[in-house]
C-alpha cells in the first residue's frame, strides 16, 4: 500500500505496520458490515482490491501532475539526493535501537510460551480466538467473552485481535507465541519510526541515527506498558504514532509523484491507530493540533499554496474513513471518562518524573533525561520540531495532574486514558529520543568543528566527529548501565512468568479440558483464580470470562454464589443444564493477592454431585454427575 501511494525510504519502511492495520481496520468496517466471514482469504482479498484502487488513482493523478508515468528512477534520483553514508548511519542507530529492544524484551519475558500474568492479558487472547473461531470482526461481536452478551452496543476497540485471529494456529503459533511475537514487534518498529519521523521533519541523519538507538532505553515505553496491563494495543498503536506522524509531512510538502501519499496515506495509518485503541485519536489530535499551530505561526516552513489541497482532501477523507471507526466507540465513552486511581506522587516529584521521561515508578532515568531536556531547548532554538515539543509539554501537564491530583483543567483530560497517568508517561519518551538525538548530533558536530579549527588536514574533521560520537556513545551507556537493559528487563519480568495467575500445571488443566469439552458446552470457574485463560488457550469456553466478574442477577453470578449448593438446590442444576455445563474447574492461581474465593466455590470437594475426574498441583477439575447418581457418603 505504501508503495502504490508513492511512499518511499524510511517513511515508507516505518509507515508499512500502520497502513497494515489502517487497512484491518477498515475491514472490520465494511466486511463486518456485509456479512463476510473474516478469513485469511476474505482479508486478503479486501486488501487486494484496496491495495489495486489507491496504485490505479495515484498513477492518474501523477500523469496529470507530472505528464509522464512514474518508475524506478525517482526511487534511485532519492538515493542520490541522500547519501548512502547518511542513510547506513540512520540504519545504525536503528540497528543499535533494535538489539536493545529485542535484548531486553527477551531478557524480560524470558521465553516465547510464557504468558503475561497480569489483569488484561486473557481477554485480549480470548477476543483473539473468538473472532477466529466466529468469523465474526464487528467490536459488537465481543459482547459474550466480556460477560455482556446480547449487548449489540458493546464495543472494544479490535483492530489488533482482528489481525492476530488471522495468524492464530497458523505456522506454529499457538496463542502464547502470537501474542508475544505481536508485543515483540511494537518494540521492533518503534526506533524505525523515530528515524522516519527525525528525518521527514528536518532533523539531521546523525539526530535521526541517535534518537533511533536511544528509542528503546527509556522504560515508560514501551516496557511499562507490556508488564503492566498488558496494554498491547495501545503499546501497538503508540510504536507507530511516529510513522504515522512522518507520513503527516507528505501532506504540508506534497510531492506531484505521490499526491495521495500524504492525504490517504495518514488518514489509512490514523484510521489504523484509532481502530487500535481509541484514546489514540486524542493523542493524534494533540500533535497535529501543535503542528497547525506552528505552521500558522510559520515555526515550520509550508507553501499553503502546495499544501492547501491535499490538507482539504485530508480532512474530507478523514471525516468520512475515521468517523465509521470511531463512532461505536462512544457507547463505552461513559465507562473510559469514569474510572478512577489513586494519586501517586506529590507535585515536585510528578514534575521531575515528567521532565525525566519516567513514570510513578520510584527509579528515574536521568541519563536519559538530562540530555533529552538540553536537546529540546537545542530543538526550540533552531524551529525544529517545536510543535513536537509543545505536544510534549501538554502530556507532561497531563501527566502531573494526574498523578498528583492538581491543574484541574489538565486532570479532566486524563479521562481518555482511564485517568491512568502510566498511560500517559508513555507518550514522553518520542520526544525525549528526538532531544537526545539533537543533542548527541550537536555534540558530535561541535567537536568536529573544534578540531577543523585547530588544523587543516582534510581527514581530521570526520575522524573527530566518529571519535567524539564513540566517546558520546559510550559514556551515555555506562551511565545508564548498558542502555538501561537490566533495570527494564527486570520489570519486564515481573509479570512474565509461571504464575502466580496462572501456573503450567493449571494450563495442563486447561488442556485436559481442551481435548474433552465438546463445542457449545462451558466449564464453570471462580472469577479470578485464572481459568478465564481456558478459552484463549484451549478453546474451552468459561461461564466466567473475565476478572471482572459477572453481572448481578445473571447465571453466571448465580452458579458463583451457590454452586457448592448443587446437592441441595434444583435451580443449580437448572442453572448449569441451560448453561450446558459439564465440568468445574477449581485454579490454584489468584490474578491478584488477597483475592478471596466466591462463596459458591469453596468446598467443592464435599459436594456429592461433583466428581473430580483430574488434579494435578495447580487445578481440580469436577464433573458435573447426573441427578440420578446416588450421594457419596
Amino acid at each position: 500500500m505504501g508503495a502504490a501511494l508513492g511512499l518511499r525510504g524510511w517513511t515508507l519502511l516505518a509507515a508499512a505496520p500502520a497502513l497494515t492495520f489502517g487497512i484491518v481496520s477498515l475491514g472490520v468496517v465494511v466486511l463486518g458490515h456485509s456479512g463476510m466471514r473474516w478469513t485469511p482469504l476474505s482479508v486478503a482479498i479486501w486488501t487486494v482490491a484496496l491495495v489495486l484502487v489507491v496504485a490505479l488513482l495515484t498513477r492518474l493523478l501523477r500523469r496529470r501532475s507530472m505528464g509522464a508515468p512514474h518508475g524506478t528512477a525517482s526511487l534511485r534520483t532519492a538515493w542520490r539526493r541522500e547519501a548512502v553514508l547518511s542513510h547506513l548511519g540512520v540504519g545504525a542507530g536503528v540497528a543499535v535501537g533494535l538489539t536493545v529492544g529485542l535484548v531486553t524484551f527477551f531478557r524480560g519475558i524470558g521465553s516465547l510460551t510464557v504468558i503475561n500474568q497480569d489483569w488484561d492479558a486473557p481477554f485480549h487472547a480470548n477476543a483473539i480466538r473468538w473472532i477466529a473461531d466466529h468469523g465474526d470482526p464487528l467490536p459488537s461481536a465481543l459482547a459474550p467473552i466480556a460477560n455482556d452478551a446480547g449487548d449489540a452496543s458493546y464495543f472494544y476497540p479490535n483492530t489488533y485481535h482482528a489481525l492476530l485471529a488471522l495468524l492464530l494456529d497458523h505456522a506454529g503459533l499457538a496463542m502464547p507465541q502470537l501474542l508475544n511475537f505481536a508485543a515483540m514487534m511494537s518494540v521492533v518498529v518503534w526506533p524505525i519510526g523515530v528515524a522516519a519521523v527525525a528525518l521527514a521533519w528536518r532533523l539531521s541523519p546523525l539526530a535521526a541515527g541517535v534518537a533511533a538507538a536511544v528509542s528503546t532505553w527509556f522504560g515508560t515505553f514501551p516496557y511499562d506498558s507490556l508488564w503492566r496491563g498488558p496494554l498491547w494495543p495501545y503499546v501497538a498503536g503508540l510504536a507507530l504514532v511516529p510513522a504515522t506522524l512522518a507520513v503527516v509531512r507528505e501532506i504540508v510538502d506534497p510531492k506531484p509523484r505521490a499526491p495521495l501519499a500524504g492525504p490517504v496515506g495518514a488518514v489509512l495509518a490514523i484510521t489504523g491507530l484509532i481502530g487500535l485503541h481509541t484514546s489514540l485519536a486524542f493523542v493524534l489530535f494533540v500533535y497535529l493540533g501543535m503542528l497547525v499551530l506552528a505552521l500558522a505561526l510559520r515555526l515550520e516552513p509550508v507553501s499553503w499554496r502546495k499544501a492547501a489541497k491535499p490538507l482539504v482532501f485530508s480532512l474530507v477523507l478523514a471525516v468520512a474513513v475515521v468517523v465509521p471507526v470511531v463512532l461505536p466507540a462512544m457507547t463505552s465513552a461513559g465507562g473510559v471518562l469514569s474510572a478512577q486511581w489513586p494519586q501517586l506522587a506529590n507535585p515536585a516529584e510528578a514534575f521531575t518524573q515528567a521532565v525525566m521521561f519516567s513514570s510513578p515508578d520510584p527509579f528515574l532515568q536521568w541519563y536519559l533525561g538530562i540530555p533529552a531536556v538540553i536537546g529540546l531547548a537545542l530543538l526550540v532554538s533552531r524551529n525544529r520540531l517545536t510543535w513536537m515539543v509543545g505536544a510534549y509539554i501538554f502530556f507532561a501537564l497531563m501527566y502531573i495532574a494526574g498523578a498528583a491530583y492538581i491543574l484541574p483543567p489538565f486532570r479532566a483530560l486524563t479521562g481518555v486514558f482511564y485517568t491512568d497517568v502510566w498511560r500517559i508517561a508513555a507518550l514522553l519518551p518520542l520526544v525525549g529520543a528526538l532531544g537526545i538525538g539533537e543533542f548527541g548530533s550537536r555534540v558530535v558536530r561541535a567537536g568536529a568543528l573544534r578540531a577543523g579549527s585547530l588544523s587543516s588536514t582534510p581527514w581530521l574533521r570526520p575522524a573527530a566527529a566518529i571519535t567524539v560520537f564513540v566517546v558520546f556513545a559510550a559514556a551515555l551507556l555506562v551511565l545508564t548501565s548498558g542502555a538501561y537493559i537490566g533495570r527494564n528487563a527486570s520489570r519486564l519480568a515481573q509479570n512474565h512468568g509461571d504464575g502466580p495467575t496462572v501456573s503450567t500445571a493449571e494450563r495442563d488443566a486447561y488442556a485436559w479440558l481442551g481435548q474433552r469439552v465438546r463445542p457449545n458446552e462451558r466449564v464453570v470457574n471462580d472469577v479470578q483464580d485464572g481459568a478465564v485463560w481456558m478459552y484463549g488457550l484451549d478453546g474451552v469456553m468459561p461461564v466466567n470470562w473475565t476478572f471482572y466478574g459477572a453481572r448481578p442477577g445473571s447465571d453466571a453470578q448465580f452458579l458463583l454464589d451457590n454452586l457448592n449448593q448443587l446437592d441441595q438446590s434444583p435451580r443449580v442444576r437448572e442453572t448449569l443444564a441451560r448453561l450446558n455445563v459439564k465440568y468445574a474447574i477449581f485454579g490454584q492461581g489468584m490474578v491478584r493477592p488477597g483475592e478471596t474465593r466466591s462463596p459458591g466455590m469453596v468446598n467443592l470437594s464435599s459436594v456429592a454431585g461433583l466428581q473430580p475426574v483430574y488434579q494435578n498441583s495447580g487445578a481440580t477439575i469436577y464433573e458435573i454427575l447426573p441427578a440420578a447418581v446416588p450421594a457419596r457418603p
